[in-house]
């Protein structure tokens, strides 16, 4: 008897864990868009103290972090890791704030996007930005079925994943995939944004990226493409930006420049920048006491979404 009650409570406990933490192909019934075959093989190195970083993605993925069941629906929020678009840091810029946010009852899905590259893809430039469109879909889609408010979804990143939710944020009206959707469903509800890389312009710009992204020589017309201070419009997100003044991989111009372009648009903003914390602090910034994702929910509260 003790033994089949055993099974039964690790059998429930196998269920409440692949509910809470399910990964799920980005593109299940269909193609992926602008794909190429190729020889890539996705693989994964340890770059430091556990953190896992995944490179040679060809088939994204979304991996949901579902928040407890309430009676209402709950929030959601739809993380892009970072990593130069040369892969994505999926532990301390993934799991670790899926987790934080679940604590704060807001479901979280993380994003294992492709990373872009002309051997994979017809056009490197666009593959992400696809990846990132499908990944908001594919969330109001389930709404229902993961008990999220489609009303309440926002996108976060980091570094380049910053660049990613940014763009997403000002092109959702740019339709990148096959299927022709209805534009309004791309929009996030909010924006957070965590040492992003906004601009593509060389004096603000992450070089890493923006050479993974673009290319060597990119024309004038992509670097504004995907300046994301220059795409700002009168539809464009809320948002809040969280940089530290001492980070010398990516200047914090760049989310000084998106502030101050949301601001000019009429666009309601909020700009937090540490005097130190450097890049890729992640959850925790170890120089100050104050959370960052404290102030996140505080946020978040004061605009409805929580």
């Amino acid at each position: 008897m003790k033994k089949s009650w055993m099974i039964i409570f690790v059998s429930i406990c196998m269920a409440i864990c692949s509910k809470a933490q399910t990964e799920y192909s980005l593109y299940p019934w269909g193609k992926i868009p602008n794909f190429k075959k190729n020889e890539l093989r996705e693989a994964t190195r340890d770059i430091g103290q556990g953190n896992k970083f995944i490179y040679n993605t060809t088939h994204p993925t979304i991996t949901a972090y579902l928040a407890d069941e309430s009676v209402l629906p709950n929030p959601a929020i739809i993380i892009f890791p970072g990593g130069g678009y040369a892969g994505v840091s999926v532990t301390a810029e993934g799991e670790a704030i899926a987790k934080a946010f679940n604590k704060i009852g807001v479901s979280a899905f993380i994003v294992k996007y492709r990373m872009p590259s002309e051997l994979s893809m017809a056009d490197k430039q666009t593959g992400p930005l696809q990846d990132a469109k499908q990944a908001i879909l594919m969330v109001r889609r389930n709404a229902a079925r993961w008990n999220i408010d489609p009303q309440r979804t926002g996108v976060i990143g980091f570094s380049a994943g910053g660049h990613l939710a940014s763009c997403l944020s000002t092109l959702h009206q740019k339709n990148l995939l096959d299927s022709q959707e209805d534009t309004a469903l791309l929009r996030p509800d909010f924006t957070i944004l965590i040492y992003p890389v906004i601009s593509m312009i060389d004096s603000l710009t992450h070089k890493g990226s923006k050479t993974n992204l673009l290319g060597k020589n990119p024309s004038v017309a992509d670097v504004r493409m995907y300046s994301s201070e220059m795409q700002v419009n009168g539809q464009t997100p809320p948002a809040i930006l969280i940089h530290a003044a001492d980070d010398t991989a990516v200047s914090a111009e760049n989310s000084i420049q998106y502030f101050r372009a949301l601001h000019k648009h009429g666009i309601s903003a909020q700009l937090i920048i540490y005097p130190k914390g450097g890049h890729g602090f992640g959850l925790e910034n170890s120089t100050t006491k104050d959370q960052w994702i404290e102030r996140c929910r505080d946020w978040m509260r004061a605009n409805s979404w929580l």
